[in-house]
């Protein structure tokens, strides 16, 4: 049997191609550190593949559940200002790409470079998702002021600074 019929196993139990894979891999991983060759490598391969496969999918109810969850970015306080809650919607709404540089950038102190490493990124791309994600957050957050001040009833003028010499 070969690894694409095995993830063909892992389509027909559910899983996407992608997530068989992944599960196919745990599979390898845990033959190779059996200290003992199965009698039945074949019947085994297909067994750990099925449960682990069968694990995979109750895991992805469990993760469902926790990113459906997850609306709630941050731990709300009584505290919180306006301001705040426009934020934490705001970075809710990004792309899933930019908003993970932008916390694993902000929130972790971690540099282009470390974030590459981890999500097998150029550095150069982690700069524009960051780049691009802040550009998205400051658009959004000067909606919302515009959107609150115009619903106040105050008449509102918006007009951007000058640049100073060192942002040219």
């Amino acid at each position: 049997m070969s690894a694409s019929q095995i993830l063909l196993y892992g389509r027909a139990l559910g899983l996407s191609h992608s997530e068989s894979e992944d599960v196919l891999q745990e599979t390898f991983i845990a033959l190779m550190q059996k200290d003992a060759v199965p009698e039945e490598p074949l019947h085994y391969c297909l067994r750990s593949f099925r449960n682990k496969a069968l694990n995979h999918k109750r895991s992805l109810w469990r993760r469902l559940t926790r990113e459906l969850e997850s609306h709630r970015w941050f731990e709300r306080t009584n505290g919180e200002s306006p301001q705040e809650r426009a934020a934490m919607r705001c970075l809710a709404s990004l792309p899933a790409d930019q908003r993970e540089v932008i916390v694993l950038k902000i929130w972790n102190d971690y540099t282009f470079e470390s974030i590459g490493e981890l999500l097998d990124l150029s550095p150069n791309t982690v700069a524009g998702r960051y780049r691009y994600g802040l550009q998205k957050l400051r658009a959004c957050l000067n909606k919302q002021d515009y959107e609150s001040l115009e619903s106040s009833g105050e008449p509102t003028a918006f007009l951007d600074a000058a640049r100073t010499l060192a942002e040219r």
